[in-house]
């Protein structure tokens, strides 16, 4: 099983007969001739033909997708997307993919970035795409930033340092969540938690809100100015702020762990018993 056969079993299931035969002999055409104006003409038809519903996908679904691709998280993808990819995918073996996906995303409308951004973690030669992930956070729009930066392992696997450290950095400024980053955890680095504090240190004497997630980034590089910092956030910020102190806290290693339990045992009990985490304060903020 391929990303592009499972991605072929769901939209046949639920895209009607007209839809399917439409979508098929498009794919076969580009299989035979990975002609770019006939894909770019494809992906333009695709949610007039195949429909723009939510993919339903059940839990097997998506365990044959980490199966398949490890890392790939499909959930969310419309229907009109996902057979946009099944073109994509079919084009991919195109002699020179990168130049006709570059191509591509500088002539498509919003919608279809979004959906081409969204393949990045299938298509061949990822080592030459990075240029061109990292050209989609450089956009305006909120939702072709998030279609690289959310739920797509493409950065942490291809990014280097800086270029991840500014994806975070341009997440909090935009307001975009970053819990569904893939690999959030194992990428904080040293730079990157100056970089926030900086920036915090901006946005706080400017009178400005600072994201609670900023900290989840700062905890395990914390020296005892920082454990102070987060300490007083303990008290005086909102319910987000203190909790996210805590976790920060808590990530601090003994030093903050001791803190933690001196100023508010019950954050520490709380945490202890997972009643409050990292990805439940990002997915408050990523619907907010």
């Amino acid at each position: 099983m391929t990303p592009l056969a499972l991605l072929t079993a769901w939209v046949a299931r639920q895209a009607d007969a007209q839809g399917n035969a439409w979508l098929g002999e498009r794919r076969a055409a580009l299989r035979a001739r990975p002609d770019a104006r006939m894909l770019a003409i494809a992906l333009g038809l695709a949610p007039r033909k195949v429909g723009k519903a939510a993919l339903d996908l059940s839990a097997d679904d998506l365990a044959m997708a980490e199966q398949v691709r490890p890392g790939w998280l499909p959930q969310g993808l419309s229907l009109d997307q996902a057979a946009r990819l099944t073109l994509l995918l079919e084009a991919s073996v195109a002699d020179d993919f990168p130049a006709l996906l570059k191509r591509l995303l500088t002539t498509s409308d919003l919608a279809e970035q979004i959906a081409l951004y969204r393949g990045l973690p299938l298509y061949p030669e990822p080592a030459r795409l990075t240029l061109l992930a990292v050209e989609g956070l450089r956009s305006a729009v909120r939702g072709v930033f998030e279609s690289v930066a959310h739920d797509n392992p493409f950065p942490a696997e291809h990014f280097s340092q800086e270029a991840w450290n500014q994806m975070l950095l341009k997440a909090l400024f935009i307001g975009a969540a970053l819990a569904p980053i893939v690999g959030l955890d194992r990428r904080w680095n040293a730079d990157l938690a100056h970089m926030l504090l900086d920036y915090a240190a901006e946005r706080a004497a400017a009178g400005r809100p600072i994201s609670p997630e900023l900290w989840r980034g700062i905890g395990r590089f914390a020296d005892a100015a920082h454990i102070e910092r987060l300490a007083g956030l303990l008290d005086s910020g909102d319910a987000l702020e203190r909790q996210a102190a805590a976790l920060a806290l808590n990530d601090a290693g003994p030093s903050g762990q001791a803190r933690l339990r001196a100023d508010q045992p019950e954050y520490a009990r709380m945490i202890a018993a997972n009643e409050i985490g990292w990805n439940a304060i990002g997915n408050r903020i990523k619907i907010s």
